[in-house]
Formats: structure tokens, C-alpha cells, sequence
């Protein structure tokens, strides 16, 4: 196996499995042999050969092709057998509700999944409580009760535990909501975001007001001017990061099973809208080795056009995707990710009933920009928007493919009639296995173990320090380091100054044509940040986590300007995230100021 040091490192931290006394017992050959055992045992139920497919799933992780999440790795074939990553529980207005939900969020934290919450039923903060006579406490106390449970609980005892708190933009806490994190100490294992309506940004378009509404009546407790509150979100997310934005109507317009009920939060990152006690298992292709090499014609050179970057007219290869086995790969991850669904050991029986009702799955990508430098394509430009909507398309037409051929084997999703998909042409293919098929992730370790660039991320730095899990961890990227030395502008002294600053612009000794192509997060408008993301967001059935990066001096402005795009393009959801606003994973880069 060609892994990396990092992902060595990785591995070790995290995944492989260890005995009582905390030794390591596994090596990644074995890790992987355990996931595709477990995972293939499922083909008993359906009539296949597990042999076969543990051969095929084993050959696919081995060679870093394709990963599913976290927790299938850590926990396929162990007692616990717990393999989504993302759930939503319900939080209805009563204690009874409240607390039943930290307590299987517990559970599923523990195991090594993330979980989402809506607080938005829960009566406003000072409003009666008729059984006592007292007076409620509010969305944000109890979020502060969950937070704190989170806080003793080590998933797998390899992950720290991770929540997405949202409230509606029409409750009427939504002020308070909006500023808890502004104190550092404040919610550390929550991402929060407000969960916005077209009706609020039809008032922000209007500059008017609308109305707050009391969950528990239902009625109207005054209006507020959409302008104040989107002027308080854009504070707290240019000093915090927090909250973000999720665009909850446009998520339920995509709702594949609204006869099922109404989708009110998202997993932690956002990508995963799901109903309450649902789940998802996600999965990642890796890009990077979506590639099939075009060598030198020794009589004419490399075949150069328009599009050529000069770091491949340079190069002794070049490179084409290869769509052949992209899409051999699909077919595969999306079996996959169904029979995990069989092979899931569930922590609560309601979700287990709901994740089997709808079967959802989340296939995506890893490594983008990799596959772009390897073409020759930079990162920001038309014709990586156009790449992006071709394989993103082409992505999700064989991953519904590929659920349409399983439907025909084992039957569709049970929730299928009713749901948007019971329609005469879907049917005429033999349905569908499930409700949804692709999901962008943002892929943090997975991208480490798979040596490539996270989910469809620029590149953050071309080489930078970062802590996993209290372990430092040196990261360059190695096509850089063959390109430098290839080109002839590689030294130590270089790579060492590329450490600090992080990216390539004020180095006179790199061509220009390579500090185009090497761009860095923080080098990219908060524009094409979006158009990235409304591209894949196209094409895919879930969400997309994507995180727009600015720079440490971006003003408020900046941040609105972003929101407001994401909403007009057509995205889900929106994260945008000042360099410096909170402590972070990496170590500080010069030029990011």
C-alpha cells in the first residue's frame, strides 16, 4: 500500500484497532480486510457472494480509490458496528423530549457518529410554563445542557464529539441564538446555524420586517426588521465563523420523502439534511486517482491545445479522467454504501427504522483540486466550474444508476411510494434502493489517509503544520515538490519559506504559470468559493460542505456579500470562515493577513 506518512501517523491515532491494554493490534492492510469483511457479509442477504465483493471493496479502499466515513472504518466488524456518521434527533417542546435526545445523542457520540438538532420547537426564552406556573428557560439553556454532555463524551474514544444546533430565523430567541458563540468558551463542540426562510430574505430583499412566531401558540409575538438580524449574523460570522446560513425551504423543495416529514436540521457540517431520527452513511471517491496517464509521443511531444497549462507541457506525462473507471467505482461505492446500511449496528431503534425506510446514502468526491493541478486546470476558473458540473452529473447519473439496478435485485427504499421518485419514468427503471445517493463531505482525515486535497476544497497552503488529535502533523504536497524539482526552482531553502507563507505569490524564483495553477483557499474570491459550490451542488441530492475561506482583513461586507450569493446561486447552505476569527488546527500563515 502507498500511504504516506501523515496517513500512517493517522491511522495509527484513530483507526486501527487496538487491544485491552491499548496496543495497536491491526495494520491498514487489516483494517481494510475487517471493513470489506464486514461490509460484503451483507451480499448473504440478497443472494450474492461475499467473497467476491469483499475481493472488490478490499481492492478499492487498499488502493485509496474510494473511503467511506469514519466510522465504518473505525467500527465494521467490531462489536459495536456502529458505521454512519451523520444523524438528526427531534427536539420537541418537552423535558421528556429534550432529555430522550441528549441521552441517544449520547449514544450515537459515543459510537462515533455526529449529530444535528433543530431547537426550533422549543417554547422562547421567559414564555409560561403552564404545568409549573414557571417560565421557560429558552433554546439556548438547553443547547448549553447538550453542550456540556458532549464535552465528557470521546467517540470510539478517537473523535471528539461534534453537534449542529439550528433555529428557525423566525423564532424568537433568534437574537440570543445568534450570539452565543461571540464568547470563546461559549458551545465549543457545536457548529450552529440559523436555519433561513425565503420569507426572511424576501424581507432583507424588501428591507421590511417579518414576524417572530411563538412555536408553542404558533401566533405571532412581533416583528423584527430582517435587516437587524442579518446584520447580527454577519457580525457573529465574521468575528466567529459562526453561525452559518442553511437555506431550510430550498432543502425541503429537495426533500425526496416529504410524505415522511419535513427536514429540520443538518449533520455538523452541513452537507447531510436529514429528517428527525435519521441517518446517513457517506463515502468518498478519491479524485486524484480518477486519472489515466497520457505519456510523451516521442516523435511530437505532448499534444498541446488552448487548454494545456504549461506545467503538463513540461511534464514527461500528462493526464485525461478516466471516466471508464469513475464509473466502475460509483457502481461499487454505491453498493457499498447500501449494504452498510444492513450492516449497521444502530444505537436507537427509531433510527434504525427511519435510515432502513429510506435508505439514504451519500456518495462524493475527495481530492478535486489534485485532479485539477493534475490537468493542468486552475482551481477559479470557467473551465473548472464546467469540470465541476460534468463529473459532479456524471457522478450522480451512475449513482442512480447503480441505486435503480439494486432496486431491481433487493426492491426499492420502503418509504418509495409517495416519496418524489414514484414517478412513472423512475419506476419503468425498477425504482430506486434510495432516497438519495451523493452528498459532498468535507473528508478531513479521510483526505489525509487517502493522501489527497479535502473533499472539493483548494488547496488550503502548499505546505503547512496542522494538529490531529494533539499530533503535528508536516503536510507539502508532494505534485508541487515533483513539478519544483522537475522545473528546476526546488530548494530547501524555498520549501522552507513556502512553510511560513503558505502560499506561492511572492516567490520571483517560481514561474508564473505554476502560481497560477498552485492556488491557495485564501487566494480565491469569496465569488468563485460560491460558484465552486453551486456547481456541485447542481448534481448532487444531498447538500455540499464548503467552506468559504477570507482572509484575515475581510470586512463585514464581505461576509454579506457571501451570504447573500450563496442564497442567489442556488446553494443549500453556507459556511464562511475569517482566517484568525477563532483558534484553529493550523499554525498561522503570513500571507493570509
Amino acid at each position: 500500500m502507498q500511504l504516506s506518512e501523515n496517513a500512517l501517523t493517522v491511522l495509527k491515532a484513530r483507526y486501527l484497532l487496538r487491544n485491552e491494554q491499548g496496543n495497536i493490534v491491526e495494520i491498514p492492510e487489516e483494517l481494510f480486510k475487517r471493513v470489506a469483511r464486514a461490509i460484503a457479509s451483507v451480499e448473504t442477504l440478497y443472494g450474492g457472494n461475499p467473497e467476491e465483493w469483499e475481493t472488490k471493496f478490499y481492492d478499492a479502499m487498499s488502493n485509496l480509490l474510494f473511503l467511506p466515513n469514519t466510522p465504518t472504518l473505525i467500527n465494521a466488524g467490531k462489536e459495536i458496528g456502529q458505521l454512519a456518521a451523520c444523524f438528526v434527533l427531534p427536539v420537541d417542546d418537552s423535558m421528556k423530549s429534550i432529555f430522550d435526545s441528549l441521552k441517544n445523542a449520547a449514544l450515537i457520540l459515543q459510537s462515533g457518529g455526529g449529530t444535528g438538532f433543530s431547537f426550533s420547537k422549543l417554547r422562547p426564552r421567559a414564555d409560561i410554563v403552564k404545568s409549573t406556573g414557571g417560565i421557560a428557560s429558552g433554546p439556548v439553556s438547553f443547547m448549553r445542557i447538550y453542550n456540556t454532555a458532549t464535552e465528557v463524551i470521546k467517540q470510539g474514544g478517537a473523535r471528539r464529539g461534534a453537534n449542529m444546533g439550528i433555529l428557525r430565523v423566525d423564532h424568537p430567541d433568534i437574537i440570543e441564538f445568534i450570539k452565543i458563540k461571540r464568547h470563546a468558551e461559549e458551545f465549543a463542540n457545536f457548529n450552529i446555524s440559523v436555519a433561513v426562510t425565503d420569507a426572511f430574505m424576501g424581507a432583507l430583499k424588501n428591507n421590511s420586517e417579518y414576524a417572530l412566531i411563538n412555536p408553542r401558540t404558533s401566533k405571532a409575538m412581533g416583528h423584527i426588521k430582517a435587516g437587524d438580524v442579518f446584520k447580527e449574523i454577519v457580525e457573529s460570522a465574521w468575528e466567529t465563523g459562526d453561525p452559518g446560513l442553511v437555506f431550510i425551504d430550498r432543502i425541503n423543495r429537495d426533500n425526496p420523502t416529504p410524505h415522511i416529514g419535513e427536514i429540520e436540521s443538518t449533520n455538523p457540517c452541513g452537507e447531510q439534511p436529514l429528517l428527525p431520527y435519521e441517518a446517513c452513511i457517506l463515502g468518498s471517491i478519491n479524485l486524484s486517482k480518477m486519472l489515466k496517464i497520457r505519456t510523451r509521443d516521442k516523435g511530437q511531444g505532448i499534444r498541446k491545445d488552448n487548454n494545456s497549462s504549461l506545467v503538463t507541457r513540461h511534464s514527461s506525462l500528462n493526464y485525461d479522467i478516466d471516466w471508464e473507471l469513475l464509473e466502475s467505482l460509483v457502481h461499487l461505492a454505491v453498493r457499498f454504501l447500501d449494504n452498510a446500511i444492513d450492516a449497521n449496528k444502530y444505537p436507537v431503534s427509531e433510527i434504525e427504522k427511519m435510515h432502513k425506510g429510506n435508505r439514504k446514502i451519500g456518495l462524493g468526491v475527495m481530492g478535486w483540486a489534485d485532479m485539477l493541478i493534475k490537468l493542468g486546470i486552475r482551481y477559479n476558473s470557467p473551465k473548472a466550474f464546467k469540470l465541476a458540473r460534468e463529473v459532479m452529473s456524471f457522478i450522480r447519473e451512475h449513482a442512480r444508476t447503480a441505486s435503480s439496478k439494486l432496486a431491481r435485485q433487493r426492491g426499492v427504499f420502503l418509504n418509495f411510494k409517495g416519496s418524489i421518485h414514484d414517478t412513472p419514468e423512475i419506476a419503468a427503471k425498477g425504482g430506486l434502493r434510495n432516497a438519495t445517493t451523493t452528498t459532498i463531505a468535507p473528508t478531513g482525515t479521510l483526505s489525509i489517509i487517502a493522501g489527497c486535497s479535502s473533499g472539493i476544497e483548494p488547496l488550503f497552503a502548499i505546505a503547512y503544520k496542522r494538529l490531529v488529535l494533539d499530533t503535528e502533523l508536516y503536510e507539502i504536497h508532494q505534485y508541487f515538490l515533483e513539478i519544483a524539482k522537475q522545473r528546476g526552482f526546488y530548494s530547501n531553502e524555498v520549501i522552507g519559506k513556502i512553510g511560513i507563507k503558505g502560499s506561492l505569490k511572492s516567490f520571483k524564483e517560481i514561474p508564473r504559470d505554476i502560481k497560477r495553477l498552485f492556488i491557495t483557499a485564501h487566494e480565491i474570491s469569496p465569488e468563485d468559493h460560491i460558484e465552486v459550490q453551486a456547481a456541485f451542488q447542481e448534481f448532487t441530492d444531498n447538500a455540499v460542505s464548503k467552506t468559504v475561506n477570507l482572509k484575515h482583513r475581510a470586512t463585514r461586507d464581505d461576509v454579506a456579500r457571501a451570504f447573500l450569493l450563496a442564497y442567489e446561486k442556488g446553494c443549500k447552505g453556507i459556511t464562511a470562515f475569517r482566517y484568525g476569527s477563532k483558534k484553529g488546527a493550523l499554525l498561522k500563515l503570513d500571507e493570509i493577513e
